[in-house]
């Protein structure tokens, strides 16, 4: 009987130093074995307030009198927590997604525009998610917000119109770097419209508008020089040869008859003419 009561009384004393050990001391047991006791009186009626149904996509984080038990995260499944010494708190592993309200911007050629982008990140961490931030998702949502806006501050109006995917990876990697302690992990992150001030707009359409009726004319006075040298060298061609030009007036009459059926053109060729003329001064 002696022996057994003093290991009895080892055990006790190997429990209050684990106890001790984990933190919750001498008190902190008493209560644990208060609640145990609480349960079993009121069972069945304490099966209800003791046992927890967590998802699959969800983690249950249980608290001891204010410590995580066993250092991690529970489920999925059923837990099994104790009335009045026992709190959890459930996190969401799923991948979240929220629209970044339109934030107005003074870019750095101090031009203001609106934009507003989305974010997805998930929760990889339930423990990091409740110890270490108040509130997980209201702080990634102000630190989302906060961030595009420094990031398009420094950022031309023309860089944010053409290299949208760049920066949208530059704010991805800045959220994905600050929201490491809090055990988010950001997945990715668009920027979804930017909007100019109507001025700004009607500015961009005349300059756009202008650049290319002036590309249009240098084209036109392209394509112009390449014919006028065309016709050069046609005109070389054509008088190496005098019989070209009879063969170029019957090609022309050609054309025109087939286009226009009453319409006659007989070619006159211009030494007639010079000997009309001629004859008339002599006369």
């Amino acid at each position: 009987m002696e022996s057994g009561h003093v290991k009895e009384v080892k055990q006790s004393e190997q429990q209050l130093i684990e106890a001790v050990k984990e933190g919750i001391g001498v008190c902190g047991w008493i209560l644990l074995i208060l609640s145990g006791l609480f349960a079993l009186i009121t069972f069945p009626f304490s099966v209800w307030f003791c046992i927890k149904v967590v998802k699959e996509y969800e983690r249950a984080v249980v608290f001891r009198l204010g410590r995580i038990v066993s250092g991690k995260a529970r489920g999925p499944g059923l837990i099994m927590i104790l009335p009045c010494t026992d709190t959890f708190v459930k996190v969401d592993l799923r991948t979240i997604s929220f629209a970044i309200p339109a934030q107005e911007i003074l870019t750095k050629d101090s031009v203001t525009v609106h934009v507003d982008g989305v974010v997805f990140y998930n929760i990889y961490s339930a423990i990091s998610a409740v110890a270490n931030v108040s509130n997980v998702y209201v702080a990634t949502h102000q630190l989302a917000q906060t961030t595009l806006r420094n990031v398009l501050g420094t950022q031309n109006l023309s860089n944010i119109l053409s290299n949208r995917e760049e920066i949208a990876h530059s704010i991805q990697s800045i959220l994905d770097h600050a929201t490491h302690e809090w055990g988010v992990k950001v997945d990715r992150v668009e920027i979804r419209d930017v909007r100019l001030p109507m001025q700004m707009q009607r500015a961009m359409a005349a300059e756009a508008e202008a650049t290319r009726e002036a590309r249009a004319k240098v084209i036109s006075a392209e394509g112009e020089m390449n014919a006028s040298r065309a016709l050069k060298e046609a005109s070389l061609v054509i008088s190496e040869s005098p019989a070209a030009l009879q063969l170029r007036y019957l090609q022309t009459l050609a054309t025109v008859a087939t286009e226009n059926n009453s319409t006659i053109i007989f070619p006159l060729p211009i030494d007639m003419l010079q000997g009309f003329a001629h004859m008339r001064k002599q006369a």
